[in-house]
């Protein structure tokens, strides 16, 4: 299949610009003293470098559409941020990195959050939605050697050479690829991954998403760029999510002229067959997504925790729909929780539709079987 990421085809997106004198911002959103441009506008975010970067290109954007507001960024720590000794896939809460951003966002602390589309789950708290999905950066994952291992790929290592990764998800497609490798938990943010890489002895490589790397500006750290035939993807991966109150119809207009169309096509088909699993990052499920010529391919897989059992298929639709007047009382109808109105309704019902009969397909093939193995296993470690 072919690379995720590859050629994007418009699919109604409406430009939105923006001036001092509000020129092409949503008419709800008018300048003057009842216009949102105001206010303050807060904006929710984890206090990790990551974090900040992919809030701060956010902000920027919404500050080129609308220059008279003000934005203010609150940090705050996270359970995920806090939990730095157990693995991810072990600590069992489906909220890891967004809980404490939501709690601010539902006592109007804050009025919007940027996420990691990746860590938020598949089903939202009841009032929140995702009010933007930007455009998609490279959502592959990445090998970061050790730089005595600096020229290498993951097949050249020495037998036993141990891979850092705390995902279930790369360890059980890499082990399978490259079965004379060991693979260990590491947790900690990039930068700390990164340290522990560098001044100890204990691995060889770690795997990192590419798209963290890239906004870290350490893109030159990359040794290995793992395609769809190594290594499927998260779901979500590369993509950032603006997550606001479902009623705040002010912010909900505000924010969504960032939406990409073809990044939130991508993405609600991923979700929707990763929700249809009732996957989560306590069992490896993986996806790669490629929107060509109005066609939306999907391809899904589940797999045991040592990837010596694994079900993967492919399927897609076609998305070209024309934009229609959707207003009325289905017009903030969510899809996996994202809420999208300057994308085409069919062509997310159709996305989703996509995920949800992978998923089915999967699941009639034994998927349940091999996903609840892997979480019984991944409980007893």
């Amino acid at each position: 299949m072919a690379e995720a990421g590859a050629a994007a085809v418009g699919l109604g997106r409406e430009e939105s610009g923006g001036g001092a004198d509000g020129a092409g911002a949503d008419p709800l959103l008018p300048p003057g003293e009842n216009g949102v441009d105001t206010r303050t506008i807060r904006v929710g975010t984890r206090r990790s470098q990551l974090a900040r970067i992919q809030t701060d290109s956010v902000v920027m954007m919404l500050r080129e559409l609308y220059p008279d507001v003000r934005f203010e960024i609150v940090a705050m720590s996270t359970t995920g941020d806090k939990i730095l000794d157990t693995a991810l896939s072990k600590i069992g809460e489906k909220s890891l990195f967004t809980k404490e951003l939501e709690n601010a966002l539902e006592r109007n602390e804050v009025d919007l959050v940027v996420h990691s589309l990746k860590d938020l789950p598949t089903s939202l708290p009841p009032g929140f939605t995702i009010g933007a999905v930007c455009k998609r950066e490279n959502p592959l994952d990445a090998v970061v050697f050790h730089p005595k291992n600096c020229g290498k790929t993951l097949s050249l290592l020495p037998e036993k050479s141990v891979i850092g990764t705390s995902s279930l998800r790369r360890a059980a497609q890499l082990k399978k690829k490259f079965p004379h490798l060991e693979f260990r938990d590491i947790r900690g943010n990039l930068n700390t991954r990164l340290k522990k890489l560098d001044e100890k002895e204990d691995f060889s490589a770690i795997i990192l998403a590419a798209a963290g790397l890239k906004r870290m500006g350490w893109e030159n750290r990359i040794g290995q760029l793992l395609g769809p035939e190594d290594c499927l993807y998260a779901v979500g991966q590369g993509a950032l999510a603006v997550e606001v109150r479902a009623k705040d119809q002010e912010i909900l207009n505000m924010v969504s002229a960032l939406h990409d169309a073809d990044t939130v096509l991508c993405c609600i088909a991923e979700r929707a067959f990763m929700k249809r699993l009732e996957g989560g990052c306590s069992v490896p499920v993986a996806v790669n997504t490629l929107l060509k010529d109005d066609q939306l391919y999907l391809t899904g897989a589940v797999y045991s925790l040592d990837g010596s059992d694994s079900l993967r298929e492919t399927m897609q639709t076609g998305v070209s729909y024309p934009h229609q007047n959707e207003d009325g009382p289905n017009d903030d109808v969510q899809h996996v929780g994202i809420t999208a109105k300057n994308v085409p309704g069919q062509a997310q019902e159709a996305a989703e539709n996509l995920g949800v009969e992978l998923a089915s397909l999967l699941l009639s093939k034994g998927a349940r079987h091999i996903l609840s193995v892997a979480r019984q296993l991944n409980d007893a470690r």
